[in-house]
């Protein structure tokens, strides 16, 4: 069965928001890595359209972006979205009832599934679905945003925390 992970990056102030701040190159190699092992991601409609930039070739890449791109490219995805239509390259829509779709969606894989978007994280946390949360902790302070958690908060156990590069610590929590 497929643990779903729900990770972003977070400012101090509990916000996200990749066009504030992003990676350092350090902590963009670990999600390089993380893409390449996960089982693949679900995405919320207005996360995936972000993260569809990596569809397309870019000749200003560099080795590491084309390596992401490649890693993300390769898994598959799931797009909750009532809006779309239809989605591209080895992704497909989730419609219909999400609680009962996730539940088969982890039941027939293994290994973990990002859970992409902070929207779609609430929903599945109300559901009981999301098994591990991870916060990459930066040291910005934004003072207004999406926050990190669009809904109530859940109840969280710490389960261990390291640091990623100069600056970021990456904190792992397991619903309580």
């Amino acid at each position: 069965m497929a643990k779903l992970v729900f990770g972003m990056n977070l400012s101090l102030d509990g916000y996200v928001d990749h066009l504030a701040f992003g990676p350092s190159p350090t902590l963009f190699r670990h999600f390089i890595e993380e893409a390449r092992q996960q089982a693949g991601s679900v995405y919320g409609r207005r996360m995936y359209e972000v993260m569809r930039y990596w569809d397309d070739e870019h000749p200003e890449w560099g080795a590491e972006e084309q390596a992401f791109a490649a890693a993300w490219r390769a898994q598959p995805k799931w797009v909750v979205s009532r809006s779309l239509k239809s989605v591209g390259p080895n992704a497909k829509l989730v419609e219909g009832d999400l609680e009962a779709a996730i539940r088969e969606l982890k039941a027939g894989r293994d290994g973990e599934i990002e859970v992409a978007g902070p929207e779609l994280a609430h929903s599945l946390t109300e559901l009981g679905l999301i098994d591990e949360y991870r916060i990459y902790l930066h040291p910005v302070v934004l003072g207004h945003g999406k926050p990190y958690f669009a809904g109530p908060r859940p109840r969280l156990r710490l389960m261990t925390q390291d640091r990623i590069g100069e600056d970021v610590i990456r904190l792992t929590y397991v619903p309580a």
